[in-house]
């Protein structure tokens, strides 16, 4: 989102050390908050606004109450909320809604008769008209030449049109859909971002590595993955490592597992009578005692138990 020409007069020391008083906007739901001047207004959260964009008003939702935000942060001048909706705001917002389907189809008539490897997702209209903003995919996110297209479509809505290219999440956040848990998907319903998401996320949690399991609607790796990451990081942190010699309640042993959830390990010791067994212990019992272990700290690591001799 760019920002248009409106003058903000900004008073600070030599330091460069500002604040700017912004309101957070969204103008989807779940989407991205943008940051605006409130133009004096009393605004608070949930209050339907129109704002001023490149591409002319736009409706708007107020996501934040107005705040203090250093300057540094903001790209700077800063565009202005207009006013709060009036009556005459939500006729036109319902007017370019029911516009919608039918820009929807005659697009896609002209890319199929141009036989464009593009497939529509949605289009955005602003409040007056002006402007129209169609989104779309492609195969494998291939670059499309769709400039013969827009020849064909701007004679058609007698406006300035855009054509944006979205990738497979944010195709995802514009249709929504029911993820494997059964909830609708997070990015239609609360996600404003999405985080880079890793494979080594699954590993840690001990998911297993099918794409059934760990791949969201949009065939990326699912952004849920990601919530529950610092816990296990943290909780991993203080377990001991695997293979690693440790003293437990029934003598020394290697460790064999961690179960983060549980914060129990599995470890391997040898009983009193020379034999092996495999044990679980949680991690508040696997403490380094001469008490509990017959021996100091120091010398754990220098025991160690061959695997072959366990059956």
């Amino acid at each position: 989102m760019e920002y248009n020409d409106i003058n903000i007069e900004l008073e600070y020391e030599g330091s460069g050390d500002y604040t700017v008083p912004v309101v957070g906007v969204q103008f989807k739901n779940a989407g991205k908050i943008y940051y605006f001047s409130p133009n004096d207004l009393e605004l608070k959260m949930g209050d339907d606004v129109v704002v001023e964009t490149v591409k002319g008003p736009e409706f708007a939702t107020v996501a934040t109450n107005i705040i203090e935000m250093e300057g540094s942060k903001l790209t700077l001048p800063l565009k202005s909320v207009l006013r709060i909706a009036t009556p005459e705001d939500y006729e036109a917002l319902k007017r370019n809604q029911a516009k919608i389907k039918d820009s929807l189809i005659k697009c896609d008539e002209k890319i199929k008769l141009l036989n464009l490897d593009m497939n529509l997702i949605d289009c955005d209209i602003a409040l007056d008209g002006s402007y129209i903003t169609f989104y779309f995919t492609t195969s494998d996110d291939n670059k499309v030449d769709f400039r013969e297209l827009l020849r064909e479509i701007v004679p058609i809505f007698k406006t300035r049109i855009e054509l944006r290219q979205i990738k497979s999440r944010a195709k995802a956040k514009s249709i929504g859909g029911l993820g494997i848990c059964g909830r609708e998907v997070c990015c239609t319903t609360f996600l404003s971002k999405c985080e880079p998401v890793s494979i080594k996320m699954a590993k840690d949690q001990n998911i297993a590595l099918s794409p059934a399991k760990i791949s969201g609607v949009c065939g990326k790796l699912m952004c849920c993955l990601r919530y529950e990451q610092e816990c296990y990081e943290k909780m991993r942190a203080k377990m001991p490592r695997i293979q690693s010699n440790i003293g437990t309640p029934d003598g020394i042993g290697t460790v064999l597992e961690n179960n983060v959830l549980t914060e129990k390990s599995r470890v391997k010791v040898q009983l009193n009578d020379g034999t092996y067994d495999v044990r679980e212990y949680h991690i508040s019992e696997l403490q380094y005692t001469v008490e509990a272990h017959t021996c100091c700290r120091d010398i754990l690591d220098d025991i160690s138990i061959d695997d072959e001799e366990f059956e």
